[in-house]
């Protein structure tokens, strides 16, 4: 698997593994008592299948937003980050030093995920106002949106955030121009056994998210 391997692999189609599908299967179990009015994914086939576990016991079927798809790396899809560093160096250092502005030829920039991303995504909260909705996106994508939605430093995307395969984040929108980050890279679900969701109440708000 390209994945296992380290390989870069955004635009590349790489399928579940055992172990990946095994970790989603649980998260599901995790979320089958939420009242989950939508699922939404990438096209390719990883996250449709993941998306398809996930919306199984809700009876719901998943609908693709190409918006909401991996970066591409351009020329370095399926190569090792060694081999790009032996191969393209002055791209490697410049996508070390700004991810966000740079791309790979070929590749997309950080940036320009974003642009595609975070409209998408937008347009699911505008037409779910008040809903449950699931949203399976990849490991950059949902690092740039969630740098965006909080007013992180999006260059420093990749050092300031992390995703683990199957990781549930929860974000709660107020419209489509309040968000907030009520839980983050949960994977405790990777063990037996389902657990709930955290619960937060109103009081612990501040006022920008309650008038």
């Amino acid at each position: 698997m390209l994945t296992a391997e380290d390989r870069f692999a955004g635009a590349t189609d790489v399928a579940l593994s055992d172990e990946g599908r095994a970790q989603v299967e649980r998260l599901s179990t995790r979320l089958a008592s939420v009242p989950v009015a939508a699922v939404y994914a990438s096209p390719l086939g990883r996250t449709m299948d993941t998306a398809g576990i996930l919306a199984g016991p809700h009876g719901l079927d998943v609908r693709a937003r190409d918006g909401l798809r991996e970066i591409s790396h351009g020329h370095w899809e399926k190569m090792t980050r060694q081999e790009v560093e032996q191969q393209f160096p002055e791209e490697a250092a410049a996508w070390d030093e700004d991810p966000y502005s740079f791309a790979p030829v070929g590749g997309e920039s950080g940036l320009e995920v974003t642009a595609r991303a975070l409209p998408a995504l937008l347009d699911i909260v505008r037409h779910h106002d008040g809903e449950a909705v699931i949203v399976v996106s990849h490991k950059a994508t949902i690092r740039l949106l969630l740098s965006t939605l909080l007013g992180f430093d999006p260059r420093r995307y990749r050092d300031n955030l992390d995703q683990d395969p199957a990781a549930l984040n929860v974000v709660d929108f107020k419209g489509p121009v309040r968000a907030r980050l009520t839980l983050f890279n949960d994977t405790s679900h990777y063990s037996e056994g389902c657990f709930t969701l955290p619960k937060t109440t109103e009081p612990r708000l501040s006022t920008w998210w309650t008038k």
